[in-house]
Order: C-alpha cells, then structure tokens, then sequence
C-alpha cells in the first residue's frame, strides 16, 4: 500500500466547552490533537489509506498525546521526531454559533518550527503516493528547508504533490510575506486546495472564473475550490466540475478543509490517479470525489474536533 506522507505541524487544539464567547472569555478547554497536516494524515487513514506525517514534537505531555493518538488511529509515527529545544504547538479556539472560529496560537517557537532539511531522508518517499503540505510551517524558520527538501525528494521519486494554503494570517503577522512565501510553493504542487476565503487574498478577485488562470501555473494540474456550505468546485485545463454541499448543522468546523482534502486525496487513490493522470481526470469523476468529501466533511462538522470527528470509510458506506 503505497502512503500519503504529509510535513508540517501537529499540535493539541484546546477546544472551548462554550460557543458564541472570545477565547478570553472562555472558561473551560478540552485537549484535542490536530494541525492541518495531522488532519489530512487522519482523514486519509480513517478511510482505510495509509499516511506518515513528517514533522517534530517537543517531549513534553502534549507530544505524547500526540503519538498516542497517531498510535490509536493508525497514523504512522517513524517520521515523528522529538526535541527539547522547544515544546509541542498549542492553539487554543474559541467557536461560535455557526461553528466558525478564533484562534490564539502559543508556538514561539514550538518544536515542528525546528526540524531541518537534513533530517529528511530520500527513502522516506520511496514507496509514497503524495506529499501533502499547508503554509503554516513556511515561515522564516528550519521547517522552511525540512518543507523544500521534502517536495524536492517527492518530485524526484514521481509523488502527486498537494498544497494547502490553510491561510493563518495572524500567525505570520506580515501579510506581504505570506503571500510571497505561498506564490513561491504554489508552481511546486501539482493539486493546489484554495478556499473562498483565501481566494481573494491570492489572486485578487472572488470569481474562481478569473483566477484559474492565475492558479494553473508550474506543475499545477488542478485546482480544488471549497466554498463551505455552498459546495465546491473543481478545475484542470481541460474540464471542470462542481457538487453541492448536504445543509447540516455545524457544531465545530475545526479541521473540516483538511477532512475534505484528506477524503479527496483518498478518492484520488483509490481511483490510482497520481500525478501524471490528473490532467484526464474528467469533470463526472470530479463531481464524484467533491460529493464524496462534501459528505466527509459534512459528517465530521457535526461533532467537535477534528480526526476524532472523521467518518471512518464504512460509516461513509
């Protein structure tokens, strides 16, 4: 079974146990494990695929949590390093009533931020069938190179590259730099996920109709388009496709975009479409792996948190 590795961070959300109040005011947290790239490794482990997250935990508590947790939902842990240099990311949330969210984020630094290039290793990707990444480990630190090394080794040994923005405009503090750091990895990725919300802040327009051009640059072969409740979209040179989303009742939207990514790279799998067959992937088949991760995400907003929260691929059935 060949696996979907992914690089970047994993860190405990500290969930609220009220909705529709400021992270100040809140007064209870729950620990739920998550991280974007942790997600997607969940998602796609959830629904029978095997994944590996490339990344680095302090060896404090939280860490722990983490690993038991990878253990528990069979996400590998051999590319998981430890360090006592810095602690486990923490990000605590803040929900309200239509399940959105606030972040505050404690990782100044935390332990993914210092894992290097060199400690990336070529046969990790010798038997894998995509690397997933997001920007949020992209910043001016040593997970930057560990990010570099990983798509170089991918690209090398014919891995479908995946590349979520997940925008974290607050972490980066400079949105000029955002920007640029997320231009200079989109030509590297051959699946780009965009979000409405992001949509405008990338190309500088809210009509995917004007921005796909934009998008379709470099190795990019297509582009994946959520728009939450209003469905999505999706985009080759060659065709497109759309499914709307079911109308359910969120409780928490943590760690949705990365289910619905998750699900899609794993239809992308089942289906053995990698990287070179992206481009004949037809608009029907679209339409097919959009429904089928509109439905998995659908499912896991209804419940808090994020991998717990993922339908397993028989609750899918």
């Amino acid at each position: 079974m060949r696996k979907l590795l992914a690089i970047g961070e994993a860190l405990i959300d500290f969930i609220p146990e009220q909705t529709n109040v400021g992270i100040k005011d809140v007064t209870g947290f729950s620990p739920i494990v998550g991280g974007a790239p942790a997600n997607v490794c969940g998602a796609f482990v959830k629904l029978g695929g095997a994944a590996e997250l490339i990344t680095q935990l302090g060896e404090d508590p939280f860490g722990e949590k983490i690993i038991e947790e990878f253990i528990r939902y069979k996400i590998g842990t051999s590319y998981v390093k430890r360090t006592s240099k810095a602690n486990t990311a923490l990000a605590f949330v803040a929900l309200k009533n239509d399940g959105n969210r606030e972040f505050s984020f404690y990782r100044n630094p935390s332990a993914d931020m210092l894992l290097s290039g060199e400690e990336i290793r070529e046969e990790w990707f010798k038997e894998g069938y995509a690397l997933h990444f997001c920007s949020v480990s992209l910043g001016d630190f040593p997970m930057l190179e560990a990010h570099r090394q990983a798509i170089a080794y991918a690209d090398k040994n014919g891995l479908l590259i995946s590349f979520d923005p997940n925008l974290r405009r607050l972490l980066w503090g400079n949105d000029e730099a955002l920007y640029k750091r997320v231009w200079e990895f989109i030509p590297q990725a051959h699946l780009l996920k965009i979000s409405d919300e992001e949509l405008e802040f990338l190309t500088g327009t809210t009509e995917m109709s004007k921005a796909k051009d934009q998008l379709l640059i470099g190795n990019v072969q297509m582009i994946v388009y959520t728009k939450g409740a209003e469905g999505a979209e999706c985009y080759t040179r060659k065709d497109a496709g759309k499914a709307l989303a079911q109308k359910v009742k969120a409780v928490d939207t943590t760690g949705a975009g990365d289910g619905f990514i998750g699900a899609f790279l794993y239809q992308l799998y089942h289906h053995g479409i990698g990287a070179d067959e992206l481009p004949r992937v037809t608009a029907k088949q679209m339409e097919a792996f959009l429904s089928f991760a509109n439905s998995f995400s659908g499912l896991s907003v209804q419940k808090k948190g994020a991998i717990a929260s993922y339908p397993t691929g028989d609750e899918m059935k």
